[in-house]
């Protein structure tokens, strides 16, 4: 398999020292003993020097002898490997061993900024002038990008075709923006997406079942829906405006309100009005991680809460020098924080502790994958590893004007600047 050239000496000699030390035993260490040897050995060079490292630790282990190489070839092994190293569940290719292949690739690709770069075009041509582009989406599949005025635009990825563009269904509406999407949760087969006076619609894709509204908003009770997000298994819903309802979470599979409240976002509650009827600055950011939990912000504070325990908070910090909201995501394991003076920071979720910082220029906007942080401010986008917090290199393409809105998976980053221009870097292995 392709190996990444950034494992160290030391990790080589280690390894031969390891091949030596094993040799005379080679013949008697049972098969699910070397795959268990495999996942550790592949886990600590990940630990140590980073996801691109566990190939080479990993090539190191199955030169040992015939027997091993054999073992190399267990699906199982690479299910487990692909799980540990890149956190990937879905099988995409036609064998685990290719998904990790696949998804090491990618990552190189990532680092060594080996992309495609396109624009996303309109069809027909929509007048995007004056609309400002509030969130975008990625699956495998797809992109949406949700707009001012409630527009939500599909996208089909590999052909880089339009698709189609769903609208919030009438009703009375308070201010002005109160269609304005707050939030889009996306899937290779359904699209849910939220406005800022509470409505939440749904439609699966290319199946022609027309759009619906799951949720009535209650602006006057709640407030307004700053921010959405949300997995096939919960939509999660950050609120300002009202006292003690700032989180609301619902099982995504019945569409049912399980759980109101939380303190979050009360001292923002005359913004929360004020977002309906004015363009205002970023109140608060929700996202998912990993585990069934979510991480949400204001400017000055982050929660980590659990969502099948009626939002309890696990973990909360407070930074004295403030959260530069556009800069703030997470991932699975970890939320990047920017304070107000520029210094990022990426903190594991389990207790908040940091694992690097960096400096970025502000004022900015920000996202995170599972390895790398890509950062947007004047129209250039620099990118660190965030393993290490080491800055990697600056995109090729500048963004004409203020960008809204950006968005990062494995594999993609994407981001909207004005015009309704959507620019797309694909980093997809060849």
């Amino acid at each position: 398999m392709s190996t990444s050239s950034s494992s160290s000496s030391s990790e080589g000699g280690s390894a031969s020292s390891f091949q030596r030390r094993t040799r005379s035993r080679k013949g008697v260490w049972p098969e699910p003993f070397v795959e268990a040897l495999a996942v550790e050995v592949a886990s600590d060079a990940n630990l140590n020097a980073g996801r691109l490292a566990a190939a080479q630790a990993l090539v190191n282990i199955f030169q040992v002898c015939p027997r091993w190489r054999a073992i190399s070839r267990s699906e199982l092994l690479w299910q487990k490997l692909t799980r540990r190293i890149w956190n990937a569940d879905n099988l995409r290719h036609n064998t685990w061993r290719e998904e990790y292949i696949y998804q090491h690739r990618t990552a190189a690709n990532f680092r060594q900024r080996r992309y495609e770069h396109t624009t996303l075009p309109f069809i027909p041509a929509y007048n995007l002038n004056g609309l400002l582009c509030q969130r975008l989406a990625l699956s495998n599949e797809y992109l949406a990008a949700g707009f001012s005025d409630g527009g939500v635009y599909l996208f089909h990825l590999p052909s880089r075709v339009h698709l189609s563009t769903f609208y919030p269904l009438e009703r009375h509406r308070l201010g002005r923006f109160s269609r304005s999407i707050s939030g889009i949760i996306l899937s290779d087969v359904r699209v849910v997406f939220a406005t800022l006076d509470g409505d939440i619609h749904t439609t699966t894709i290319n199946d022609g079942i027309p759009l619906r509204r799951a949720h009535v908003g209650d602006v006057v009770g709640d407030g307004a829906l700053i921010d959405f997000t949300g997995s096939n298994r919960w939509w999660v819903g950050l609120y300002a405006g009202a006292p003690e309802r700032a989180i609301q979470i619902w099982n995504g599979e019945t569409e049912e309100l399980v759980f109101v409240g939380g303190t979050l976002t009360d001292p923002e509650a005359v913004m929360g009005w004020h977002s309906l009827s004015d363009m205002t600055d970023l109140l608060g950011r929700v996202r998912m991680t990993g585990n069934e939990k979510a991480v949400a912000c204001t400017s000055s504070r982050m929660i980590l809460f659990d969502l099948q325990n009626e939002g309890v908070i696990l973990v909360e910090l407070v930074l004295a020098r403030g959260i530069m909201l556009g800069c703030f995501d997470a991932n699975y394991y970890a939320a990047l924080i920017a304070d107000q003076r520029g210094i990022a920071s990426l903190r594991w979720l389990m207790d908040a502790n940091e694992i690097c910082r960096f400096r970025v220029r502000g004022p900015a906007l920000g996202c995170i994958n599972a390895g790398y942080a890509v950062i947007i401010n004047s129209g250039v986008i620099r990118v660190w590893e965030i393993e290490r917090g080491q800055y990697l290199y600056t995109f090729r393409e500048r963004i004409g004007g203020d960008c809204s809105a950006i968005i990062a998976d494995e594999r993609r980053v994407a981001a909207a600047a004005q015009g309704g221009i959507i620019h797309l870097w694909d980093f997809g292995a060849q």
